[in-house]
């Protein structure tokens, strides 16, 4: 009977183990979002079941063109998907074009969707604090990211993660 108990014993506290590493990788490690709307076309698909990396940013940074997370701070448990454009201490400006400049050169990229329509309150630049990002869908004309004055530059304490894996419908690497 003791022997019955011990391993009993054993396997709850296992158990107990096991449930708090999975909260804690929950928490800090990695959490699972999903797309809610067309902002992220053709890119991420509204619906759309992903993985987000947590830690790895903290440590290593963020770069150009990575998808991230982050909380809208005006409405209460909502979170946006986004690609990084700007990084800190830079200077995103956007002409009547559509065209994209960092630091006054030209930024080469083929994420948006569409040519830029309304480049809202980048057309005469955004200088990014010490912590902040300029952040745009890939779907630029349907899309409230930084060029909106409700949302403007994201700072890094708002950032929840870094969109990494898609699980459903196409599971594959967020690129």
């Amino acid at each position: 009977m003791k022997k019955y108990i011990k391993g009993l014993v054993g396997l709850l506290l296992y158990l107990m183990l096991l449930y708090v590493m999975v909260v804690g990788m929950k928490a800090f490690v990695v959490g699972q979002k999903v797309v809610d709307g067309p902002s992220m076309n053709d890119t991420l698909e509204d619906g759309d079941r992903m993985l987000v990396n947590k830690f790895s940013y903290r440590f290593f940074g963020l770069d150009r063109f990575d998808i991230v997370v982050f909380d809208y701070e005006y409405e209460a448990d909502t979170d946006y998907i986004k690609r990084v454009i700007g990084l800190p201490g830079e200077t995103v400006r956007i002409d009547k074009e559509g065209n994209i400049f960092i630091n006054d050169e030209l930024l080469e990229e083929n994420y948006g969707k569409e040519v830029i329509e309304d480049p809202g309150m980048a057309v005469d630049g955004i200088t990014l604090g010490k912590n902040e990002y300029f952040v745009l869908g890939d779907n630029r004309n349907n899309s409230s990211d930084s060029r909106d004055a409700d949302v403007g530059p994201v700072r890094k304490d708002q950032i929840f993660g870094h969109a990494w894996l898609r699980l459903k419908p196409n599971f594959g690497l967020v690129r």
